[in-house]
C-alpha cells in the first residue's frame, strides 16, 4: 500500500477527510470513488469558491490569501455541519498552506487530512487531459510554490495508477473508522 501515516492523528467515527494537494492531482476523482464506496458525502471545494475567485482563476491569476479567506470559512462551516450531524464526509480542497489547514481544523475535531502527492510532470499531464475546468495548467507552478507539505496528514502517492490510489484511500479510511472514538 502507498499510504504513509504521520503519528498522532486522532481519528474518530463521523470524521471528515480532506483530500488535499495541488490542483490536478486527483482529489475529486479519488474522492468521488472513495465516497461512493464508503457511502460518505462528498463536497468539492471548488464549488465553494466565489464567482470572483473563479473568474480570477479562469483569467490565469493565482488566488491570494485574501481571496481564499471566505472560501476557507465556507469549507470550515461545512466541516462543522458534517461533524455536528455525525455524517462522515470527504471534502476536496487544495489546503496548500499550514494556515489554511489550521482554519479548516479550527473547532473541527475529527478532521483528518489525506495528502495526495505527485510529481509536477504527472500532474501537468493529467491537467492537460481534463476538459472544462477553470483552473488552467498555467497556474500549476503557483500551486507547487504555495504548497507547504503537511506535517499531520496521511500521505498517498497519487502518482500511481488511479485504481491503486483509490484503493489506498479506501483502506486508509476503513482502517481509520476502526479506531475507537
Amino acid at each position: 500500500m502507498t499510504v504513509r501515516q504521520v503519528p498522532d492523528i486522532p481519528v474518530r467515527r463521523g470524521a471528515v477527510a480532506i483530500f488535499m494537494g495541488v490542483s490536478g492531482v486527483g482529489k475529486t476523482t479519488v474522492g468521488q470513488a472513495v465516497a461512493e464506496r464508503l457511502g460518505w458525502s462528498l463536497f468539492d471545494g471548488d464549488h465553494f469558491h466565489s464567482p470572483s475567485n473563479i473568474d480570477k482563476m479562469r483569467r490565469g491569476i493565482a488566488l491570494n490569501d485574501d481571496d481564499r479567506a471566505a472560501w476557507l470559512e465556507a469549507l470550515r462551516a461545512r466541516i462543522r455541519q458534517c461533524l455536528d450531524e455525525k455524517k462522515p464526509a470527504i471534502i476536496t480542497c487544495s489546503a496548500l498552506k499550514k494556515k489554511y489547514r489550521d482554519v479548516l481544523r479550527s473547532g473541527n475535531e475529527g478532521t483528518i487530512f489525506v495528502y495526495l502527492r505527485a510529481e509536477r510532470d504527472i500532474v501537468a499531464k493529467r491537467m492537460s487531459a481534463r476538459r472544462g475546468h477553470y483552473f488552467g495548467k498555467n497556474l500549476l507552478d503557483s500551486q507547487y510554490a504555495a504548497l507547504e507539505e503537511p506535517e499531520h496528514a496521511f500521505e498517498i502517492d497519487a502518482g500511481e495508477p488511479l485504481d491503486r490510489v483509490t484503493a489506498s484511500a479506501i483502506a486508509l479510511l476503513e482502517n481509520a473508522l476502526e479506531t475507537p472514538a
